[in-house]
């Protein structure tokens, strides 16, 4: 009776984060249309231009401004869009979540794809070169991670969604361009109500949708960390090599 009581009290927060993010994932993927094409750079070397991303010195370099902080948020949503697609497609999926959070995980997988899927558009248009500017799709390893265990699952994507909602905290400030920077913030808003699902699942009822762990008691605002501290955090489970040297 007690579990019947928490999944009742959980799940009308849980579906109106679902309905908000659904409509949220859509308005990006036609934002990420309207964006392509907008760059102006001539510049005649590219790699002369740290702004852009691309191949130095065998390897593949995230740029900076912009440009950078598009690719680091494209690089960090591949991760994610990976991760909850194993999560779905686990072989004991339906026998290790409930209903409710096989809802939401499913849900968060949809919006972890469309995210990758509107970087990937955003970029293809605005780089001068996406052929070799464009960061290749990511190779990943979690380990000894068992996807068939809730606990672990639940962790993991506790982890990851925390350390999203920082990186796009942390990456705000070095957005220029005003447009770039209103889209930064809607995902990151999509971003936290996905943290805030993961915790409510992990322990409903409480709290911890905002605790102090990740919400400054001074203040009132969510984590922000530079791409240098949550780069090595991501990198645990990114296979494929890459730097990010022009970021702070």
């Amino acid at each position: 009776m007690k579990n019947e009581v928490k999944i009742h009290e959980v799940e009308p927060s849980l579906n109106s984060r679902r309905s908000f993010l659904k409509l949220g994932g859509l308005t990006l993927v036609t934002a990420g249309l309207v964006m392509a094409g907008c760059s102006d750079n001539d510049n005649d070397d590219p790699m002369d231009d740290t702004s852009l991303p691309g191949v130095r010195n065998g390897v593949f370099d995230l740029g900076s401004g912009d440009f950078g902080v598009l690719t680091y948020a494209y690089a960090l949503e591949q991760l994610e869009a990976d991760f909850y697609t194993k999560v779905v497609n686990a072989s004991g999926f339906n026998a290790t979540f409930n209903e409710i959070e096989r809802q939401v995980l499913t849900d968060l997988y949809h919006h972890e794809v469309i995210h990758r899927d509107f970087f990937k558009a955003a970029l293809s248009g605005g780089l001068p070169d996406p052929s070799s500017q464009l960061l290749p799709s990511l190779a990943f390893n979690y380990g000894a991670l068992n996807f068939n265990s809730r606990t672990e699952v639940l962790a993991t994507a506790k982890a990851l969604e925390d350390t999203g909602v920082a990186a796009y905290n942390g990456a705000g400030k070095l957005i220029k361009t005003p447009e770039y920077l209103v889209l930064a913030g809607k995902i990151v808003s999509v971003e936290a109500r996905h943290a805030s699902a993961i915790r409510s699942l992990i322990n409903p009822n409480s709290s911890d949708f905002a605790g102090d762990d990740i919400v400054s008691t001074s203040n009132g605002l969510d984590a922000a960390k530079d791409p240098s501290k949550i780069l090595p955090i991501a990198g645990s489970f990114i296979t494929t090599k890459f730097t990010a040297k022009y970021l702070p």
